[in-house]
């Protein structure tokens, strides 16, 4: 008997998630629900010089539950967020690592800093303890690639693995490459998220160009004063549906499309045309209709610029449904993980999607002319959902829509 691999259809089984709101999926899920802010003030490095004090930082994270303590000096905080978000979601799924090793297994991965406390240390040995010698350790686990060879190493998946660096879309852009890469068959089941760290280097680049925020994320409201910078890891298994309704395994959403777009607009202001785009070819990639979507997770940084252009993008896409459409932004909540923000929203749609309920906006005081939207403002709402969008955007134009439904 042949079998279309074209119209193989891929679901998620597995959510793992490692956030300032919470550790795993249960945790994460009733912070979010509540609106609990992971915002505080930075405890990771001295920022008495900063202009900007807070971030989304995971304070209680121990890398010894998930690593083995003979690896952990072996690779930085990112490799470490990553392999604890597989692990969970691998635990999630109810799989075992002998399963995931024997079979056609990847990994696709997003960052956008990759590992820049380990540069952090270098520069702090090299410049302000002049001991210029680099240990060679700390150089081999630098690259960005060592996120996912890591997660690669630990269940011994040697092949299909992928990093994708295109900054704040790339956890969205893992999800879609790992969706293509189940339907043509070139894998049965893939892990797709995003992992970012905290660092100095964000912290003060982002400072820099003036788009933090002083204390708290606003998404839509026409007061937000920019972003906060956060850390965290999401990830989500996928596997066909056909192995899933095998297994008896519990099914969170399926993975219907995509759609990708590089405008090149600006190096950091967003094209609302370009995130249209994106958004317009996930629709038409899912063959989905505007009246079929209940839910859109925004990627909504609360800076100026890019809130009203991603307004401005979805109306041109939906028309007068949009109104109808509650559109959140947990960003709000976790703060922006950077690489890991797509993967994690992503997590955030499957939950909304099981669970029957949609988290909110939080922060949200006055009503913006130009985001003249249903942000689901500071409360969670009960409310069935069978179409959602996950919608993100990065520096220099890269924007990646993804969309679940429900099964």
């Amino acid at each position: 008997m042949s079998i279309n691999l074209n119209k193989r259809r891929v679901v998620v089984t597995g959510l793992g998630v490692v956030s300032s709101i919470g550790i795993g999926i249960d945790e994460f899920w009733k912070n979010l629900l509540a609106g609990k802010s992971g915002i505080s003030k930075v405890s990771s490095f001295d920022v008495s010089k900063h202009d900007r004090k807070y971030a989304g930082e995971v304070k209680n994270f121990d890398p010894q539950e998930f690593v083995s303590k003979r690896k952990i000096p072996f690779m930085g905080r990112a490799s470490q967020l990553a392999i604890a978000a597989s692990k969970l979601a691998l635990k999630d799924a109810g799989l075992k690592v002998k399963k995931v090793s024997s079979s056609k297994t990847g990994v696709c991965m997003g960052t956008t800093m990759g590992e820049p406390q380990i540069m952090e240390t270098l520069d702090e040995e090299c410049f302000l303890k002049k001991e210029y010698v680099i240990d060679k350790n700390s150089a081999f686990s630098y690259p960005a690639s060592s996120i996912v060879n890591n997660i690669s190493l630990d269940y011994g998946l040697n092949k299909r693995t992928i990093l994708f660096s295109n900054a704040c879309a790339a956890g969205n852009y893992s999800i879609g490459h790992a969706l293509d890469l189940i339907r043509s068959g070139k894998a049965d089941m893939m892990f797709a998220g995003g992992a970012d760290a905290f660092s100095r280097i964000s912290f003060t680049g982002f400072s820099r160009l003036y788009a933090m925020a002083p204390e708290k994320c606003q998404p839509f409201d026409k007061n937000r004063k920019g972003m906060i910078p956060a850390e965290g890891a999401g990830m989500l298994l996928l596997e066909t549906y056909e192995s899933a309704k095998r297994r008896g395994a519990r099914i969170y959403a399926e993975v219907l499309g995509y759609g990708l777009s590089c405008d090149a607009h600006h190096m950091t202001n967003p094209s609302s045309k370009g995130i249209a785009k994106a958004i317009k070819k996930a629709v038409d990639n899912a063959n989905v209709n505007p009246f079929q979507i209940d839910y859109i997770s925004a990627h909504g940084t609360g800076t100026p610029e890019n809130d009203k252009a991603e307004c401005k993008a979805i109306k041109s896409v939906l028309g007068k449904r949009v109104k109808d459409i509650p559109i959140s932004s947990i960003k709000s909540m976790l703060g922006h993980t950077m690489g890991a923000a797509a993967a994690i929203e992503a997590v955030a749609c499957c939950l909304a999607i099981y669970n029957r309920e949609v988290p909110p906006t939080i922060n949200f005081e006055e009503k913006d002319p130009e985001c003249d939207i249903d942000c689901v403002p500071n409360k969670s709402r009960k409310m069935g959902i069978d179409v959602a969008l996950n919608n993100s955007s990065a520096f220099g134009g890269n924007n990646c829509c993804v969309v679940f439904k429900k099964v």
